[in-house]
C-alpha cells in the first residue's frame, strides 16, 4: 500500500498558495502589457527575449526551448507561427541534418527592441517597487537556492 500524502502544513501552504497566485497575477499582467504595448504575444516576447539575449540572436531549437523550459513541440509550434510573421527564421544546422537554428530576423530584433523598455518599465510597477533593495536580494537568493535545488533533481 502507498504511503499516504505528506500533506503542507498551514504556513507552507499559505507560502506555497500566495508564491503561485503572485506568480500567476505578475505573469497574467505582464502577459497583457506586452500584448497591448506590442502586438506580441508573451510567448513571443519570451523566445526573442531569450534569442537576443541568451543567444546573440541565434540558438539551436532544441537550447531554445531548455532556456525557457518548455518542450520541444511547443517551442518548435511557436516557431513556426512566429516564422509566418517574419519575426524569426530557420536555418539548416550544417553538422547536425535533423537539428536546427532559430534565428531572429531584423523585424524580430526591432520588435523586442521596441518592447522591452516598456516590459521593463511595467517589471518595475509590478514587482520591484513592491519591494525593499534588502526584501529584492533576500528574493533573488531564496529564488536561486530553489533553482540550484531543482538542478540537483531528475525531472
Amino acid at each position: 500500500m502507498d504511503a499516504p500524502p505528506h500533506w503542507l502544513d498551514p504556513e507552507q501552504k499559505v507560502a506555497w498558495d500566495n508564491f503561485i497566485r503572485m506568480q500567476e497575477t505578475l505573469i497574467g499582467r505582464l502577459s497583457r502589457r506586452v500584448q497591448t504595448d506590442s502586438g506580441m504575444s508573451a510567448s513571443d516576447y519570451i523566445v526573442l527575449a531569450s534569442l537576443t539575449e541568451r543567444g546573440g540572436g541565434r540558438m539551436r531549437l532544441l537550447d531554445l526551448a531548455k532556456s525557457v523550459e518548455w518542450e520541444k513541440s511547443r517551442m518548435s509550434h511557436q516557431v513556426t507561427r512566429m516564422a509566418k510573421r517574419g519575426l524569426v527564421a530557420r536555418e539548416e544546422c550544417p553538422d547536425d541534418g535533423r537539428g536546427a537554428f532559430i534565428v531572429a530576423t531584423p523585424a524580430g530584433c526591432t520588435a523586442i527592441e521596441e518592447a522591452a523598455p516598456q516590459h521593463v518599465e511595467h517589471v518595475r510597477r509590478l514587482f520591484i517597487e513592491a519591494l525593499t533593495p534588502h526584501q529584492l536580494s533576500t528574493l533573488g537568493r531564496l529564488s536561486k537556492r530553489v533553482l540550484d535545488h531543482m538542478e540537483r533533481l531528475p525531472d
